[in-house]
């Protein structure tokens, strides 16, 4: 906008004014009265740049800031009336002078030139200068409602760590208190996530390929505790191993399974799907479920939603299916910018 408006600036400095001031005798003005023509020059271009960079933005101020732009309003209308009513001479001899000089018979038209000229600039600068405006304050919403999203995003990111770590400890600890051969191994699973945790987090993206892994070993880690009531399939089909994704986006609905799809005591199965082709994801999961009371147990889900909407508003579908007996998800992502 910055370089669109520089050239709006010069356009109308070499070419719209000098155009407009064509229309009146200037030239035979220059030469008679070459003061008065620079002078009025002068203030018009200077007339236009202040209202641009100065009367025009401080309209957009509160308080002191505002008065003080409509002063300076008065004050250019001030000048300019003072410089129509400075009275010229025709500085030539003429046979009919009677040793005093006379003044010059078509005195209005320079009024109305002076007059015609600020017009002019009055209306275009205040118009350039409302555009840029309104294209800065647009600007400025854009980021603060990005900054706040990017807040929002990264709210939700940190959510994420402390909902993940309670529910792997949680499962660490049955493995250790029934001495299981599997808890070292676990644990080992357990540090090599979490580091990648700590490093996505400070990343906005990380590669298909990197959140691919976490999911495997996610669902290896979370397969140990199983009894083998439960049959786990997992299908990870990536063709392009370096697009970015949102770290840690898919693992809620993972995690869902595990939590909602698991029992010790009935055969229940969990399906997840993670494809991708030609930059578009597709990511499916399913499970059975089975009754657990927890604790802010839909956050993590809404959370997703809520980033799917700011990372992509319109590259996405969500589609969830509960009927009480089986868990369904499908999300479909546009990966491509």
């Amino acid at each position: 906008m910055k370089n669109v408006s520089l050239c709006i600036d010069i356009a109308f400095c070499a070419i719209v004014l000098p155009a407009m001031a064509i229309i009146f005798p200037v030239e035979r003005w220059f030469h008679y009265f070459p003061w008065y023509v620079t002078t009025v020059g002068i203030w018009l271009y200077a007339l236009y740049f202040a209202n641009r960079l100065i009367t025009v933005p401080m309209l957009f101020k509160h308080g002191k800031k505002r008065a003080g732009a409509l002063a300076l309003m008065v004050i250019s209308f001030g000048i300019t009336y003072y410089l129509s009513q400075i009275t010229l001479y025709d500085p030539k001899p003429s046979v009919f002078d009677t040793g005093i000089t006379r003044v010059l018979p078509n005195i209005q038209q320079y009024q109305q030139a002076v007059w015609s000229l600020f017009m002019i600039v009055e209306v275009f600068s205040f118009a350039v200068g409302l555009l840029t405006q309104a294209n800065l304050q647009k600007s400025r919403r854009r980021a603060v409602e990005a900054e706040r999203d990017r807040a929002e995003i990264e709210l939700y990111k940190a959510q994420i760590k402390p909902h993940f770590m309670f529910n792997t400890l949680n499962s660490l600890y049955g493995l250790f208190l029934t001495h299981d051969d599997k808890a070292l191994e676990s644990l080992e699973k357990f540090i090599s996530m979490m580091r990648y945790i700590h490093t996505a987090s400070l990343r906005d993206h990380v590669p298909l390929s990197d959140e691919a892994d976490y999911i495997s070993r996610y669902v290896e880690l979370q397969s140990l505790r199983l009894n083998g009531m439960t049959a786990v399939t997992l299908d990870i089909d990536i063709r392009d191993n370096a697009l970015p994704v949102p770290p840690m986006l898919l693992v809620t609905f993972v995690e869902n399974c595990f939590k909602h799809g698991v029992s010790p005591i009935e055969k229940s199965d969990i399906n997840i799907s993670l494809k991708e082709k030609d930059g578009y994801l597709r990511f499916s999961t399913s499970n059975r479920i089975f009754p657990v009371i927890r604790i802010g147990e839909h956050m993590g889900i809404e959370n997703c939603r809520r980033r799917l909407r700011l990372l992509y508003p319109d590259r996405h579908s969500l589609e969830i299916k509960d009927n009480g007996i089986r868990y369904d998800v499908k999300l479909n992502i546009n990966l491509q910018p």
